[in-house]
């Protein structure tokens, strides 16, 4: 049985800052301490595709023997607040652009990219159809886009205090199921998971091999052990579907980064000794 493989995350927006991300302070210095502690794949989270040195990135993770295991698309929100489900066809149409660029950049380094804050949310006078559809228009263009590189585009579903668009992993399937492309597989997000799914395991389950990414956060979104999030019974779930992809820890760098990255190496590795 292939072993689960272990991933960890750097934001290099500032605006973020707080945020559940484990490295903060650069690529390089993330890229060592992640080779250090002895991690996969890192995941990034940069300000845009144009802001992010491609070069410089496979640089380093060539240097530190390291694969890139997604890229987040988050600061289209934070940074700029576009969002694919915005009601101004302008902003929707920034917002596609913004993500097609990270799509292109993560692509050419083997790696999705994620769709998590800019899915947006049904806004007040905006009926649930009309959000859906916009979503899927995107969608429909953004997936093929990275097919082309061989990888899947990662949707993630939010709890309900960030959005109200894709909660549950049966929305977001029975949402996907309407779709021409098949190329869009779900982000799932134990933390996330831990406030929507009557259990994380079963929702996994019902998923199946439309799991493409899994971020690997504690109950109280601190790394795998610092909660009370039962991952013994994600990962057999996770085995009995057979997933083998990354565990990426999109956690609390609590109580500091080392601490935090190295509690989810240790989380990764026993569930690989147990298999």
């Amino acid at each position: 049985m292939s072993a689960f493989r272990s991933a960890v995350t750097v934001s290099l927006v500032p605006q973020a800052q707080g945020g559940p991300f484990i490295f903060w302070d650069g690529l390089e210095a993330a890229c060592a301490a992640a080779q250090e502690l002895g991690f996969d794949a890192i995941e990034v989270f940069p300000p845009s595709a144009e802001e992010l040195n491609a070069h410089q990135l496979r640089g380093l993770l060539e240097k530190h023997g390291l694969k890139l295991a997604a890229v987040g698309t988050g600061a289209g929100w934070v940074v700029q607040k576009l969002r694919l489900t915005d009601p101004d066809g302008t902003v929707r149409a920034r917002a596609k652009n913004f993500i097609m660029a990270i799509v292109d950049l993560a692509g050419k380094l083997g790696a999705p990219a994620i769709i998590g804050s800019m899915q947006g949310r049904v806004e007040a006078g905006i009926e649930r159809s009309e959000a859906l559809r916009w979503m899927a228009e995107a969608l429909e263009q953004l997936a093929p886009r990275a097919h082309a590189y061989d990888v899947p585009l990662l949707l993630e579903p939010l709890n309900r205090y960030e959005t109200n668009l894709f909660n549950t992993v049966d929305d977001t399937l029975r949402f996907l199921s309407t779709l021409r492309t098949n190329n869009v597989k779900l982000l799932c997000d134990c933390f996330h998971m831990n406030v929507e799914e009557a259990s994380i395991a079963d929702a996994l389950k019902r998923a199946g091999g439309r799991v493409g990414h899994v971020h690997w956060a504690d109950s109280n979104r601190r790394a795998a052990g610092m909660g009370h999030t039962d991952f013994d019974g994600i990962a057999r779930a996770l085995r009995e579907i057979g997933y083998s992809g990354y565990l990426s820890v999109e956690a609390l760098p609590f109580p500091d980064s080392i601490t935090a990255a190295r509690a989810t190496v240790e989380s990764v590795r026993r569930l690989n000794a147990g298999a």
